[in-house]
């Protein structure tokens, strides 16, 4: 895919690496001469010296050919213009980033296909390492109407040495809920597991539940904060 990114900041250039790294080619744009030689130089994506809602350098970082914008500028004025002008251009996917939530129902009208609130990501992250340490990874779907988890099977759980329909068969497994994934160890492939699939000590499972179901799930697997495997998080 041929993506651009408005915006050389820390988000726009660890997106870029990652997109790089994934095979895509990127081309960013930034009216920080530094930011975009770094561009070039360490991270070896194309790089425009300019404002990302100037149509000439836009024209001319091949936003007509572009798979994707992401708009990652440093205020959501800017950002709007970004996504109006991409949306004018034809550009199919544009993904912005939300810093006042003021701006959502903006940015949907002026065509934005996903609109990610970093902030919002990053404190509902924080809330559910506080509120659920035995999850090792959480995600929200649908507004948050559906949660996947991804938790370890720790020595002397519950549900290790069982099999996955003799989990969900329990009259106490909660409703509604499923057993999604199955990695045997950390380097291990993640498989959709079957009823005769073992859960075996030292595994992790995904599942998926309603957020009302989060706690009663968690202590239904038998998972204890004395049992957590140390977790490490780089920026």
């Amino acid at each position: 895919m041929y993506i651009v990114i408005g915006g050389a900041g820390m988000m726009g250039l660890r997106l870029a690496q990652r997109l790089i790294d994934n095979g895509h080619t990127v081309a960013v744009i930034d009216t920080d001469a530094t930011a975009c030689q770094y561009a070039r130089e360490k991270i070896g994506v194309m790089a425009f010296e300019g404002s990302a809602v100037d149509t000439a350098l836009l024209l001319e970082a091949g936003i007509m050919k572009a798979n994707t914008v992401v708009s990652t500028l440093s205020s959501d004025a800017l950002n709007l213009a970004l996504v109006t002008l991409s949306k004018n251009y034809g550009v199919p996917q544009i993904v912005v980033r939300l810093n006042d939530r003021d701006f959502a129902q903006p940015y949907r009208i002026a065509g934005a296909s996903h609109v990610i609130s970093t902030i919002d990501v990053a404190i509902t992250r924080m809330v559910n390492a506080i509120e659920y340490p035995e999850v090792e990874a959480m995600m929200h779907f649908e507004q948050g109407q559906v949660e996947v988890l991804k938790l370890p099977i720790p020595e002397q759980c519950y549900i290790a040495g069982r099999s996955v329909a003799e989990v969900a068969s329990h009259p106490q497994f909660p409703s509604g809920s499923l057993i999604i994934g199955y990695q045997s160890h950390p380097q291990a492939d993640l498989i959709i597991p079957n009823g005769r699939t073992v859960l075996e000590e030292g595994s992790t499972i995904l599942v998926v539940t309603k957020p009302n179901r989060l706690r009663q799930i968690i202590q239904f697997l038998g998972l204890s904060a004395n049992h957590l495997p140390t977790v490490e998080v780089s920026d």
